[in-house]
């Protein structure tokens, strides 16, 4: 039986895992859609961001739950039925775009830290992505679990360093008032293209026991994602607004504060970040295909063909990386995607979800009174 750990936590440390990726991870993210509101602005969306995937998250996995959906292809059958090939191929232009976002942040961190050409960061990235994928879901599972712990003790002893050197520097920039145009959009655009990361998490959805374990492990999701970028918010706006136009905020930050250990140990956590985001978005591809693998040839899909299928995914998207830079990869994909996803995802879930979930629900209480 599947422990609480894995019911209600595991799944928001999963999704924290495919959301926090190269922008996020970076503050590429949270300066592209936060900062233009201002520091009042952008905390307030921020929590607009964490109450929308906490929402989509609840009825993502009690859907999932409710029709054994434990890959996005099955989800999707169910949600869209014969139009469950939409999803299928945004997903396909979502994946692409994601990985080579990953691949760009990660030759830049490799290049920021060690001087390397960029693109040995990109393949280190990669190797590592396709080595947890080749052995699916436990070691995905542990990846999650480790690299959590990892991501939160650094975010608050980030915190710690800013607001102990540049507190002063933040708390006049939130005392100042500035307009705070554009906070709902933002907070829901942001939300609306990372929500997706509620899908490609759905392995896990096999170890909910009832549809209570699903809604706890969604309405959980949302705080434990949104965290590390509310704490790193607060941070950034030491040095509003300017530094909404760095290309890796982070890396700012991390020299303003002169502590080479801490950056080196901060760099090296976003690398983390970046590999366990990678090894979400693909790992949901690879279980998509298992499951239909498993399906027509009664058999489990082989590690080799795990890494096979991971090494094209990846390599394909290397050069995407290589093509286009960070800013613009943000900037330019990601809002169209948040309308697409708008589309064939989130609608569906909110009218045609919520439609089955609630006719489920009543059935054993109109039994009851037969």
């Amino acid at each position: 039986m599947s422990s609480r750990f894995q019911r209600w936590i595991l799944p928001g440390l999963a999704f924290k895992a495919a959301v926090i990726g190269g922008g996020y991870a970076t503050g590429r993210e949270l300066a592209e859609y936060f900062i233009p509101s201002g520091p009042q602005g952008g905390v307030a969306a921020i929590l607009v961001a964490m109450l929308a995937w906490s929402g989509m998250c609840a009825l993502t996995f009690a859907f999932a739950h409710a029709t054994r959906s434990f890959d996005y292809r099955s989800f999707f059958a169910e949600l869209l039925g014969p139009f469950a090939f939409v999803f299928e191929l945004a997903y396909l232009v979502f994946m692409v775009l994601i990985l080579a976002v990953f691949g760009a942040a990660a030759g830049a961190i490799g290049q920021a830290v060690f001087g390397w050409p960029t693109l040995v960061g990109t393949l280190l990235l990669m190797l590592g992505i396709g080595a947890f994928t080749a052995y699916g879901n436990q070691s995905v599972e542990r990846l999650f679990k480790w690299v959590s712990f990892l991501l939160y003790g650094v975010y608050v002893l980030l915190v710690i360093f800013v607001l102990t050197k540049f507190g002063g520097q933040a708390a006049q920039q939130f005392a100042t008032p500035v307009p705070t145009d554009g906070w709902l959009s933002g907070g829901l655009t942001y939300a609306g293209y990372n929500i997706v990361g509620a899908v490609m998490i759905l392995p896990l959805a096999r170890h909910f026991l009832t549809r209570r374990d699903a809604v706890v492990a969604g309405v959980i999701a949302g705080p434990l994602a949104m965290l590390p970028g509310l704490l790193f918010f607060v941070c950034m706006i030491a040095w509003y607004p300017s530094i909404g136009a760095e290309a890796l905020p982070s890396d700012y930050m991390l020299r303003q504060l002169d502590m080479p250990v801490f950056h080196f140990l901060f760099q090296a956590m976003i690398f983390s970040a970046l590999l366990e985001s990678g090894a979400a978005c693909v790992h949901a591809a690879n279980e998509r295909i298992a499951t239909h693998w498993r399906t027509r040839r009664a058999a489990e899909l082989s590690i080799k063909a795990r890494f096979a299928i991971a090494s094209v995914l990846l390599v394909g998207s290397i050069f995407i990386a290589a093509r286009f830079g960070l800013v613009d990869l943000i900037a330019r994909g990601y809002r169209a995607l948040a309308w697409l996803f708008l589309v064939v995802y989130v609608l569906p879930l909110l009218t045609i979800g919520v439609w089955r979930l609630w006719r489920r629900a009543s059935r054993p209480l109109a039994a009851s009174h037969s």
